[in-house]
């Protein structure tokens, strides 16, 4: 295994995530860094107790090596896929308790029972277990294991560094680009919702740096008074860092002082008669009020706090997290994480909590519905990676009450309208297992479609469905490669399509196993039991060879949805082999189930179509050229005017652009050109 990296809490990660979590899935004897600064530990090189043992038997044997310290537990099968990762205070004693056979439910002995070899690692300390435990288990995914199910990003704020003006951004993703980062945000609309304020507060720019540097004269947000323009020097680099400082500020949490700051320059400048300086500073003021002030519950006496809430009902948990900060409400999100029924509502929001902080920044309090057993480790590890005091309290009485009340409000409204999706969900996928003679209801329905004008931009889609509604996380979208098919052929599209998909399935995770109904508490599998074409009777003859091709006609069911009669909803014609086609009586809810997973299908893709359209509509011929990045291009652009008269221009006049050496120049014009000029 390379040499790891610290990151932001002190563990150490691989240089190749991809290849670090195959060794921690292969390896018997890995090095891996503890969770706390400068410590190195390592997967245990325990001899494996003779073959044979399985469950208890086999965990006895491994207590007996175990010492008393701290430390973080994988317990695998026999494939050697990780079952359950579990940290303890003494590794000796926790996992002595599964050899005493004190397991808390069916789920946790049928784990055990499948427990066919265990890893160990010791830490220096539990806070530094709990923060690796965290880790491995988003990483790993584990059965048996609490899993927060978290398929999007948070939004946050930008404000960016190493410039001599510092732009203010929505930021999405990884956070790789130098600067501030103020979040996370419930919604993207939060963010623009606050990033507009923002502007008439403190006059910060909202342009890309290449704009900044192309500007000649103030741009209309200058005018609107809306950015104070440094592009063109109308305020000074001075002047303007103070506002990004003030900005910074506001959005540490410190707002009330950078409010009393500007109140005290609008009276300065009231008393010295300077009263068109007094508006601005009156106008940021209430540009300020504004953004404290938006709809919903805020907390006068906290700038900064995470509140969780959870209602745990019916064997769903529902966590609503909502986030303030700068003593706002920067919105809020639902989540449903992945937990044994037979769990306590404390013990899933205290196996959620390490989870959720550990790829965000956490503020410097958490108010929880519910009492957690490991409150002051967690509230101890938070503060070891954060590197301020992160305090964790269960608020009893008054305005913080007030707010996580709020919160278990929200809960409780969203567990009822999952539920009644869930469940409604679960019976139609029964009603269609139904009526297309399926052994069981599908866990995985896949439905594809395609887009194109005719036979231009094409593109395939696919969406992807199962008991929990529309997985986005799972849609793919295929760019059609081939260049030999005719423009508008759809059968060569879906063909195209197909074997890109499944190709790639065989390779990444061979060939499913059909032969018994799949467990409920099994991760969302990667095969499809059933894939929805748009099509009629020609489609699914191209897709039956295609399968055929493959060799796994029999282990998907591949269904056509033709459009009925003068391409009426209600009429759809259904093809399936071995049947003859039907259609379904008009006001039955399979079909309109059916007509959802097509429609969003279709959808998807001509969404897709059309963003790929629009990128070739606003394409320049200069992005095809080999050596010419955005600078030379801008240059080049520049000069000529136009990227025709690029095409035009001769050796001797590229030479005259800056930036354009003799190699590039004659690389210009040897890609609009057939013959280059001799020398």
């Amino acid at each position: 295994m390379n040499a790891g990296k610290p990151l932001d809490g002190g563990i150490l990660y691989d240089d190749d995530p991809a290849e670090d979590e195959d060794d921690l899935v292969e390896s018997d004897a890995e090095t891996l860094p503890a969770a706390g600064p400068g410590a190195a530990i390592a997967w245990n090189e325990t001899p494996r107790p003779q073959t044979g043992l399985t469950g208890m038997e086999l965990i006895g044997e491994f207590v007996k090596q175990l010492p008393n310290s701290p430390g973080v537990y994988r317990m695998l099968n026999a494939e050697n896929e990780v079952l359950y990762v579990g940290k303890a205070r003494s590794l000796k004693k926790r996992v002595g308790n599964y050899a005493a056979g004190r397991v808390h439910s069916n789920r946790i002995a049928r784990m055990v029972r499948e427990t066919a070899n265990m890893e160990f690692v010791t830490t220096r300390t539990e806070t530094e277990a709990l923060l690796l435990e965290a880790n491995l288990i988003k990483r790993l995914r584990p059965r048996f294991n609490v899993l927060l199910r978290d398929d999007k990003s948070f939004p946050y704020i930008l404000i960016s560094g190493n410039h001599r003006a510092p732009a203010i951004m929505k930021h999405r993703g990884a956070r790789v680009r130098k600067g501030d980062y103020f979040g996370p945000f419930a919604s993207a609309v939060a963010v623009g919702r606050t990033i507009n304020s923002l502007q008439r507060a403190f006059l910060l720019r909202t342009c890309t740096d290449s704009v900044f540097e192309t500007r000649t004269r103030p741009c209309l947000l200058y005018q609107i008074k809306r950015c104070a323009a440094p592009c063109t020097h109308e305020i000074g680099d001075a002047d303007y860092a103070e506002l990004v400082s003030e900005a910074r500020d506001f959005l540490s949490g410190r707002s009330q002082s950078v409010k009393a700051s500007i109140a005290r320059s609008m009276n300065e400048a009231a008393e010295d008669l300077d009263f068109e300086r007094a508006a601005v500073y009156r106008d940021r003021l209430a540009a300020l009020s504004h953004v404290q002030s938006h709809q919903g519950i805020n907390l006068a006496s906290v700038e900064e706090a995470d509140v969780f809430a959870i209602h745990h009902d019916g064997g769903l948990s529902c966590i609503q997290v909502f986030f303030y900060r700068t003593g706002q409400n920067w919105g809020n999100r639902a989540y449903f994480p992945k937990a044994d029924p037979a769990m306590s509502a404390a013990e899933v929001l205290n196996a959620f909590l390490a989870q959720f902080y550990d790829d965000k920044p956490c503020p410097r309090q958490i108010l929880l519905s519910e009492a957690i057993e490991e409150q002051r480790l967690l509230s101890d590890a938070l503060t070891e990676r954060a590197g301020y005091r992160v305090h964790i309290h269960t608020p009893q009485r008054g305005e913080k009450r007030e707010v996580v009340e709020h919160a278990l409000a929200n809960a409780r409204e969203a567990h009822g309208r999952q539920l009644a999706e869930t469940s409604s969900q679960v019976r139609l996928l029964a009603g269609f297992a139904t009526t297309f003679g399926l052994l069981h209801p599908p866990r995985r329905i896949e439905i594809y479609d395609n887009s194109h004008i005719m036979g231009t931009n094409a593109v395939g889609g696919m969406v992807v469905a199962g008991p929990e509604g529309f997985v986005k996380s799972q849609y793919r979208k295929f760019n059609i490669k081939n260049e030999d098919l005719t423009p508008g052929d759809d059968f060569g599209m879906m063909r195209e399509v197909m074997t890109r998909r499944f190709s790639r399935l065989i390779k990444e995770e061979g060939l499913p196993d059909r032969a018994a109904p799949p467990a409920e508490d099994l991760p969302f599998p990667a095969w499809p039991d059933v894939i929805l074409i748009d099509g009629g009777q020609g489609q699914m003859t191209a897709v039956r060879a295609i399968l055929d091709e493959l060799g796994i006609r029999g282990v998907v069911t591949a269904i056509g949805v033709a459009k009925g009669q003068d391409r009426e909803a209600g009429r759809e014609r259904f093809f399936i082999e071995g049947k003859p086609d039907f259609s379904l009586p008009p006001r039955d809810p399979v079909l309109y189930f059916v007509q959802r997973l097509r429609d969003e299908a279709h959808r998807f893709a001509i969404g897709s179509h059309r963003a790929r359209r629009k990128k070739d509509l606003v394409k320049n011929p200069l992005d095809e050229v080999a050596g010419i990045g955005p600078t030379r291009k801008r240059a080049l652009l520049q000069h000529f005017g136009t990227a025709k008269a690029v095409s035009r221009a001769g050796i001797a006049d590229l030479l005259a652009v800056p930036g354009i050496s003799e190699t590039v120049a004659r690389q210009v014009y040897a890609h609009f050109h057939d013959k280059l000029p001799e020398r």
